[in-house]
């Protein structure tokens, strides 16, 4: 069987299983919540499984033994370690708290909350053609992986890729992608180690790489001879590795922060992205940088650097042809497939981020602040198909994967900076996020349209990201020196409350709906946000209200600290109807009482508990949350949520039920 037909088998298989994938989650989509987080429900293995599906894609299938040709194994290397650990893992550790307890799905509605609602406007549109370049950059490898080993029509090819990823993600949002994860990771997490002792196998170790390496050392130097610099402001370097894969791939990413918002609690959103930033550096990406290597010292003449016409992205690939020719068809064709995983992997991912951004910050934001349940649903459904359009136009640009991806790049620097300085800074304003994002924004956008006008190009003085960040970060923190601090960043403002220090505020319904939460032990703006049903925007105007007014006291004024609360006396005496003491102490109320009763005696029963009180998916999280941070449940399950009542919780429904 000839190789072309053995991975067009390959390719119908794969389509298929992701097309199922999303048939067999569609049941678990009942509302937009559901469709874009998943209601909250992700464990730890299936956001490890998630965040690696996202970091192996089809740029790093690209560069990552790109790279080793190009400036030998230590800048594929340092690339590798600065997107896994400084990327990923320290996003992880930095920001997981932060995200999970500030209650917000998008990153676009925090910078509302934060900032005010004209931030999000700009951040929502300029988000969304960010995510629909990386989108565009991985269908683009994707089919480049493709093409390159069948020669079939670019056109068609891009046509049903594109099909197959908009049809299995507009199906059932992020269960769909979380589950076809499973199926990409796992194919990636064989292709790569496989390719690379194959090679090894075929060709020798290490002292075989150095004998047959071009250049005069392939650990420090490409093909040519060329060293990457550590600080040069033009690309590449060390310094714009760290602004391009840790501050604009990941710290300013939506789809990164609606993986650490989609977990069950903070601590799995932690540990999960830890353990997927050093499973993605040690399976993945230095196998993928020593598959360079072998590329570049056995194959150098074909590439660029060594004088042939191959570009350098194009290894990985280009290996699959020979391992073909020695271990038959069928091993070259699946190795395709896993380059093509590692490609729609991460779409699907950026796709959904997108069409979150777009549902969430911009329809039931701008267009229809009422939508809710099945319309916000719908709403959900047609932004992915708009998403697809917008897509489909990107893939078009010229310059290839590189170009798009600068392009993805220059639209997600401003954000990563304006959510930084908003969680550490308290006197950062919202003049200083609206006017230094726009002008960060506009100035990349511009010099972008210039590069590829071929009018003027910045990249031979400055890589584009590079100076957007230094754009975007000198002006936000000039402007916002300017405007009016927020009231706790105002000099004199104290975060304990006391009888002299506070305002005469006059309490609303949803006032009093946030302070019966917390007289029960709900500490964090996520429960209230997600009980309440409402936009971060409205719950940040709550507690600020009952911050103003005395009634909760801030844990601090920054960091997630921010968004942890305590009621006070005078917020407990403002409540019409008082929880009974011992239910207060206990931090439980009649309804999680009522729960903890039916997990003891009728475990099957508790669908009919959430039809019954007309919860929704993010207020069960809420409520799920709350008990497991109690002590009262423990959370079980690897895909949908699965509650177990503890000791704890059967000794609560011994007192009070």
């Amino acid at each position: 069987m000839s190789g072309g037909a053995v991975f067009t088998i390959y390719f119908i298989i794969f389509m298929g299983l992701l097309l199922m994938g999303g048939i067999l989650s569609r049941r678990w989509v009942k509302e937009s919540a559901d469709f874009i987080l998943a209601g909250r429900e992700v464990s730890t293995w299936i956001n490890i499984m998630g965040v690696c599906a996202i970091g192996y894609a089809g740029t790093a299938i690209a560069l990552g033994p790109g790279f080793a040709i190009m400036g030998g194994f230590r800048q594929s290397f340092l690339f590798s370690f600065v997107y896994c650990i400084g990327g990923l893992v320290l996003f992880g550790v930095l920001y997981s708290n932060f995200i999970r307890r500030c209650g917000s799905q998008t990153l676009p509605e925090y910078l509302e909350m934060r900032y005010g609602s004209n931030v999000r406007k700009i951040i929502s549109f300029t988000s969304i053609l960010g995510m629909c370049g990386i989108l565009a950059n991985n269908i683009v490898a994707c089919v480049s992986a493709i093409v390159g080993f069948t020669g079939w029509n670019q056109v068609a090819v891009m046509a049903v890729v594109f099909a197959v990823i908009i049809a299995f993600t507009f199906i059932s949002g992020l269960w769909a992608a979380t589950i076809n994860d499973f199926v990409q990771v796992v194919i990636g997490a064989i292709v790569v180690p496989t390719m690379f002792f194959l090679l090894m196998n075929h060709f020798g170790g290490f002292d075989a790489i150095a004998a047959n390496w071009a250049g005069r050392d392939w650990v420090n130097a490409g093909l040519a001879n060329y060293e990457m610099p550590m600080m040069a402001l033009t690309y590449p370097s060390l310094l714009n590795f760290i602004i391009c894969f840790c501050a604009a791939l990941v710290w300013g990413n939506n789809y990164y922060w609606m993986k650490i918002a989609s977990c069950r609690n903070e601590k799995i959103a932690r540990n999960s992205f830890v353990a997927a930033g050093i499973i993605l550096l040690v399976v993945f990406f230095i196998p993928l940088a020593l598959i360079g290597s072998f590329a570049g010292a056995f194959f150098g003449s074909a590439f660029v650097q060594g004088g042939g016409r191959m570009p350098h992205v194009a290894a990985f690939g280009f290996m699959a042809g020979p391992l073909a020719g020695v271990f038959m068809p069928l091993v070259g064709s699946f190795f395709i497939i896993g380059a093509i995983a590692a490609s729609i992997s991460t779409a699907s991912t950026a796709a959904l981020g997108a069409s979150a951004v777009a549902t969430r910050d911009i329809y039931m934001r701008i267009i229809n602040p009422k939508a809710e349940g099945k319309q916000a649903l719908r709403a959900s459904k047609i932004a992915m198909l708009l998403i697809g359009l917008i897509t489909f136009f990107l893939c078009m640009l010229p310059g290839g994967p590189t170009y798009i991806f600068a392009f993805a790049n220059s639209w997600l620097v401003p954000p990563a900076i304006l959510l930084a300085l908003g969680i550490l800074w308290p006197r950062f304003n919202k003049t200083g996020a609206l006017v230094g994002g726009i002008t960060g924004m506009i100035a990349m956008a511009i010099l972008t349209i210039l590069s590829l006008t071929r009018i003027f190009n910045v990249d031979q003085y400055i890589f584009l990201a590079s100076l957007g960040f230094i754009v975007t970060l000198v002006v936000a923190v000039i402007a916002s020196f300017v405007g009016e601090a927020p009231y706790y960043g105002k000099e004199g403002w104290e975060r304990k409350p006391t009888n002299s220090n506070r305002e005469d505020i006059k309490l609303e319904e949803l006032d009093l709906k946030a302070l019966e939460l917390l007289s029960v032990g709900h500490r964090y703006m996520a429960d209230i946000t997600d009980t309440l049903g409402i936009d971060s925007s409205r719950s940040g105007a709550v507690i600020e209200r009952l911050d103003r007014g005395g009634y909760l006291v801030r844990e601090g004024l920054s960091r997630s600290a921010f968004f942890t609360f305590e009621i006070t006396e005078k917020g407990l005496a403002a409540l019409p109807e008082k929880a009974e003491e011992n239910l207060r102490k206990a931090k439980l109320s009649k309804l999680y009482v009522e729960l903890l009763a039916i997990l003891k005696n009728n475990p099957e029963r508790q669908l009919e508990f959430i039809t019954k009180h007309s919860i929704k998916s993010m207020h069960m999280a809420a409520i799920s949350s709350h008990l497991t941070r109690e002590g009262y449940i423990e959370e079980k399950g690897l895909f949908k949520r699965r509650l177990q009542i503890t000791e704890k919780g059967l000794q609560a429904v011994a007192q009070f039920a």
